[in-house]
């Protein structure tokens, strides 16, 4: 079977200094990956550059998702076509309030697909359900986006939008960063919501912790900008005892 998300070699850099140096990934559908690694090491990166991030070089390589290569099209074109970016640090839209910005964002999406738009009492209908689920306040909703939220409000909001827009691959950029155990506790079962046959994950995080609550199929090491290591769920617990040492020297 094809996997749902297949890198294949990819490099990159910025400003002229290269960061990914050959990745090689293949994710099926359903499976959740998680990539760790020490600070540095390309992961975040990573993410960036499978979302579109502006100011990232493609030096060489490929990634296809459901077999078509993305990497020539726009950011809105790689979301219509259903990969989410979950940042580490949620950007804040001030003046926009965060329902707004959902109904934006979802009917901007469908409108790309060529799927009729929905009308607002079905979307208010959409978020109020799913924010109920994610304990989030309707009066967070009435808000700018992000704009004097915690940690955990952002993350989440992030969560929340992840189930309205409905991707076919989730890329977590460190969502753990800045959460206390309730707060993570609270997203990790939304995301764990979102696992389904047809919808792959890849989470990165620097902690074994994260994967207490989700709980990957795969796990891989990362480091100097590519895979050095990769192994079941175990190995996260292994990183957690011993660290990345080994790892940094491997790749030297």
């Amino acid at each position: 079977m094809t996997p749902l998300l297949q890198i294949k070699n990819l490099q990159a850099e910025i400003t002229g200094k290269k960061i990914l140096h050959g990745v090689n990934l293949d994710i099926g559908k359903g499976e959740v990956h998680a990539i760790m690694g020490p600070n540095g090491s390309g992961k975040s990166t990573l993410s960036y550059v499978l979302a579109g991030k502006p100011d990232y070089d493609v030096t060489a390589g490929e990634v296809l998702l459901d077999g078509a290569n993305i990497l020539d099209t726009a950011a809105d074109e790689r979301a219509a076509a259903g990969l989410f970016l979950a940042f580490q640090y949620p950007l804040e839209i001030p003046g926009v309030t965060t329902m707004t910005f959902l109904r934006a964002a979802l009917n901007a999406q469908r409108k790309k697909r060529g799927e009729p738009e929905l009308s607002s009492p079905e979307i208010l209908r959409r978020v109020r359900t799913e924010a109920e689920k994610l304990g989030i306040d309707p009066e967070m909703l009435r808000r700018p986006v992000n704009v004097g939220f915690s940690g955990g409000e952002k993350k989440r909001a992030e969560t929340l939008q992840m189930a309205l827009l409905e991707p076919r691959v989730c890329v977590l950029d460190e969502t753990d960063s800045g959460l206390d155990i309730d707060a993570l506790k609270v997203v990790a079962d939304g995301v764990n919501r979102l696992r389904s046959p047809d919808r792959s994950m890849v989470v990165i995080t620097h902690y074994q912790r994260l994967l207490d609550y989700i709980v990957p199929d795969v796990v891989h090491v990362f480091s100097k900008g590519h895979i050095v290591r990769t192994g079941g769920k175990e190995l996260a617990l292994e990183l957690e005892a011993n660290g990345y040492a080994e790892y940094l020297e491997e790749a030297a």
